[in-house]
């Protein structure tokens, strides 16, 4: 049987999740967090930060502990058996095979500003032309080749791209601060803390405003964890410290872009804030400005930027679709390696996939919040299977442990459901469709006879049902586009106890592991490999 190797140093971990992360989310986030909560946008990336440092924090330690490609798919298996693990993985991949196209379109909705061919509007809707949809294909083509072709090439090309988005960056913020900054800006910021609007419009820019999706590159140390060497460095390096980097400079990019503004672009509210053509906040400062160097770099790095997380995204998404088929939810010709040890077949269906998924893309901010509520989903798997692991396998080595954990999963659970219910009600209603179909394909699998599934597996994911069934519920009586039966405020008190009572199910029924059982997995995905 074919297996990964493990070649991926923790520098190296640490660079492809730092490029995962940083993608289009900086070129366009800050313009939509600041429409939305104004100058107390900074107050959204903090929440926003920390609590996904929280949650990174959760699978650092289960990632150290189950070292496996694919890590979402496997966590959950080892949890609460094959039905939640498929529902999990599903939801995973999906969420993650959009995020390249969403990248590719990010590029093209900037070149479009020189080659207006590319794009044209759809009710006032920015979409791909039939020429945008064919270089969309190429751009898509060249990252999955960068992913085949070789190893060192993909290692070296990951290494340019961070020192080229970082450096640019960097000097975003500096070159923008030392032209103009007008205190003035920030002068509604604190007094947005004093009111409900004005905590319901610091919350609600934390999931629509692209907060939460410019964090989400974390997780590729997770799917990649199977390759990834010194593993107690790697792992939380990758994950929680990548996490830590980027919200540093995210909050560097927001309060220049902030104090940037001239005070007349801000007379008609946050709200009607915009630049011509939607080119995005820096690119229009920089404009504005008069600094013409700085507009060359930004116009470069619009390209490079999420070309490099799309790089990132194509390679993560692989290794999901890999362990699926590892685990037999989907056909096994897609766990075959190319003699580069890349699962070329998993590369190739995401491509496919991933185009089709051009076809109904209506724009950046347009799928923010769907992916938000549907990878928030994924998210909350970590505290859950952390939890669940520590009582079934207390003894399993964890090179990395996380301190206070019955607390920080509890809280990083709440997290992950504060998120998908800031979402709105429009958006977590179209979940119920992705879910259907995820359940479907399952069935045919059970059906074929690829999934081997115990009666007990099945009763491990109940807790699934009240789950999803709950956050649907809350968000449509809630008051972040529901009916406002629960008003702002008590909402969070109905989502913790919400929280709580879910977690406990989730813990009572957890698959129940021997250490045989264990080991058995660990020889069959060749982890038992020196960790070096």
């Amino acid at each position: 049987m074919q297996h990964l190797s493990r070649r991926i140093s923790p520098a190296t971990l640490f660079m492809l999740s730092m490029n995962g992360i940083i993608g289009s989310g900086w070129l366009f986030a800050p313009l939509y967090a600041a429409k939305i909560a104004g100058p107390a946008a900074i107050i959204s990336w903090m929440i926003g930060g920390f609590a996904a440092i929280l949650i990174a924090l959760t699978f650092a330690e289960l990632s150290t502990m189950l070292p496996v490609a694919g890590g979402s798919a496997h966590i959950p298996q080892l949890s609460h058996g094959a039905f939640a693990s498929f529902i999990l993985s599903w939801i995973a991949w999906i969420t993650s095979l959009m995020l390249t196209p969403i990248e590719v379109q990010a590029v093209l909705q900037y070149a479009s500003l020189f080659f207006p061919a590319l794009m044209h509007e759809t009710a006032g809707t920015a979409t791909l032309t039939l020429w945008g949809y064919g270089w969309a294909g190429i751009l898509m083509l060249s990252l999955c080749i960068l992913n085949i072709v070789s190893y060192q090439g993909l290692v070296r090309f990951n290494f340019i791209l961070f020192v080229f988005k970082f450096s640019v960056m960097i000097l975003t913020v500096f070159a923008i601060l030392h032209v103009r900054f007008n205190p003035a800006n920030f002068s509604g910021m604190m007094s947005s803390t004093l009111s409900i609007h004005g905590w319901q419009s610091i919350l609600s820019a934390v999931a629509t405003g692209g907060v939460v999706l410019a964090f989400n590159g974390f997780k590729s140390g997770v799917e990649m964890a199977g390759e990834a060497k010194k593993l107690a460095i790697a792992i939380p390096l990758s994950t929680a410290g990548s996490v830590l980097a980027c919200l540093l400079l995210y909050l560097g990019l927001q309060i220049c872009f902030i104090g940037a503004l001239d005070p007349a672009a801000l007379a008609g509210g946050w709200r009607n804030l915009n630049f011509t053509g939607d080119i995005g906040p820096f690119v229009g400062l920089a404009a504005g400005l008069g600094l013409v160097w700085l507009l060359k770099l930004l116009y470069v790095n619009a390209v490079i930027s999420p070309l490099g997380a799309g790089l990132i995204y194509v390679t993560a998404t692989a290794r999901i679709l890999y362990a699926m088929s590892r685990i037999g939810y989907v056909p096994k010709f897609l766990s075959r390696l190319n003699h580069q040890r890349f699962p070329i077949w998993a590369i190739v269906a995401n491509f496919l996939f991933g185009m089709l998924s051009f076809l109904p893309l209506p724009g950046w901010q347009a799928m923010v919040n769907f992916l938000v509520s549907a990878v928030v989903i994924t998210y909350a798997m970590g505290p859950i299977a952390l939890m669940c692991l520590r009582l079934t396998l207390p003894d399993k080595e964890r090179p990395f442990r996380l301190p206070a954990a019955n607390i920080l999963c509890l809280v990083a659970f709440y997290c992950c459901n504060l998120f998908s219910y800031w979402t709105g009600w429009e958006t977590i209603s179209k979940l119920g469709i992705t879910l259907l179909v995820g359940i479907f394909l399952f069935a045919m699998a059970y059906l074929r006879g690829s999934v081997k599934m115990e009666k007990q597996e099945l009763k491990s994911a109940y807790w699934m049902i009240p789950y999803l069934l709950g956050l649907v519920s809350i968000s449509y009586l809630g008051s972040f586009g529901g009916i406002n039966l629960i008003p702002f405020g008590w909402d969070f008190l109905v989502i913790a106890l919400f929280s709580i009572g879910i977690l406990y199910m989730a813990i009572k029924s957890r698959v129940v592991l021997s250490a045989e059982d264990m080991k058995k997995f660990l020889v069959s995905e060749s982890l038992v490999a020196e960790r070096v």
